[in-house]
């Protein structure tokens, strides 16, 4: 897999926020040396957020972020602000772009300003359009800030002249996100253990590829110098017979738990590629404690089904036909289901008694990690595929031994 082939969801996600006409565009279009985004003089050019990936080192594979203003009005404006905030949630650092040609702060670069040192997301800030005034001129809104962040370094740019745009550019690769090492499965394992990995190619499978947690899974154990041993359930059995001495894992589908589960000899860990998601996108406790809210279940309890990415739906669809299913034969009862998919997700989850999220292998950790928040600002469980899966099969327990997590 080449940099540029690295997933949207893998890479530091760099949001560009600011009012219309700030010059977020041009200076994306600055750091990217290319035209990423239509510049104009019109306040508003950028209706929605474009995204432009590219390698920035030390830092790595980024994915930068131009963004609606967030001072938008109407009923339009409104929409665009939405995405704005859709934005903020999933960046792993966030660039305010002030207009150095204004005298003062705005309250929504307030607000912003505030939203930042309350989510504690890493940051930088910039006075854009220093080619158009005069130092003094800029000194003045750069005062305002150090208000709300004394001790905040504000760069000087021009998106248009270039300048400052190498200083930016090299103060963007030494901001680490605040983010903890994260493993999906090897710190459980020993160098040159054998997994087995049961991948069903059915009519949901992609044709000629493996999924993005497959294919994530697979390259960290081969990483950690694992054999790796991948199947169909149809051939699990007799691969395991096969073997002289027992795999230390079996990690399969979380769709043919079921199957897979009498399968496999109880002396043999067994978890989900969908749960090793959720620990590595440090959601796996927030997902567990969901898990109750399932038996607690009416008739006509609103539940949203959430999945990351945006596929096309078949007849036998994981999230809008089997898990639907599977949690009414599993509680008996008729809840009202809602779907939202890719980056859509609802910023208020009032009325709603449970999301089941996917794996969330499309998104990175900053946006599965606003999402908890908003479930907990509205007090809504949240239980991720794998975990619902595994539950209402009766194996939620036997799928979490190997994390050394207990349901």
């Amino acid at each position: 897999m080449g940099l540029m082939d690295v997933p949207s969801g893998e890479r530091i996600h760099i949001g560009f926020f600011g009012l219309r006409n700030a010059g977020k565009s041009s200076l994306i279009n600055a750091i990217a040396s290319q035209d990423v985004s239509v510049v104009s003089d019109y306040k508003g050019t950028t209706t929605d957020a474009v995204k432009k990936s590219m390698e920035l080192l030390p830092l790595g594979p980024i994915v930068l972020i131009d963004t609606p203003g967030f001072d938008d009005e109407g009923e339009l404006g409104n929409l665009r602000l939405e995405k704005t905030r859709e934005a903020f949630r999933h960046t792993d650092i966030a660039v305010l772009v002030l207009d150095g040609r204004n005298a003062a702060l705005d309250n929504s670069e307030i607000e912003f300003l505030q939203l930042m040192k309350q989510e504690d997301k890493a940051h930088c800030i910039v006075c854009n359009h220093v080619d158009e005034i005069v130092p003094d001129e800029s000194r003045r809104i750069i005062s305002e800030v150090k208000k709300y962040l004394p001790e905040e370094e504000i760069l000087p740019v021009s998106g248009k002249t270039n300048h400052g745009i190498y200083e930016l550019k090299e103060k963007l690769a030494h901001l680490k996100p605040k983010e903890k090492e994260k493993y999906l499965i090897v710190d459980k394992l020993q160098h040159k253990d054998t997994v087995i990995l049961v991948i069903p190619v059915d009519e949901s499978a992609p044709k000629g590829r493996l999924i993005l947690p497959q294919q994530l899974v697979l390259r960290e154990l081969l990483d950690y110098h694992c054999s790796v041993i991948c199947c169909q359930p149809e051939e699990l059995s007799q691969t395991i017979a096969n073997m002289k001495e027992k795999p230390a894992v079996v990690i399969t589908d979380s769709q043919v738990f079921s199957v897979v589960d009498p399968l496999v000899p109880k002396d043999i860990y067994l978890t989900s590629f969908s749960i090793l998601m959720a620990r590595y996108k440090g959601s796996l406790n927030t997902m567990l404690s969901g898990v109750a809210a399932l038996k607690s279940l009416k008739n006509g309890d609103k539940v949203l089904i959430s999945e990351a990415c945006s596929h096309h739906r078949q007849c036998n669809d994981i999230g809008t036909v089997k898990m639907p299913g599977w949690i009414e034969n599993f509680t008996g009862v008729r809840p009202v289901y809602e779907f939202t998919s890719g980056q859509t997700f609802p910023e208020d989850l009032d009325g709603y008694k449970l999301v089941v999220h996917c794996g969330a292998c499309m998104i990175n950790a900053a946006e599965m990690q606003g999402r908890m928040k908003i479930c907990k600002r509205s007090n809504t469980p949240i239980v991720n595929y794998g975990m619902a899966i595994a539950a209402m099969h009766g194996i939620l327990d036997r799928s979490l031994e190997i994390l050394g997590v207990t349901a």
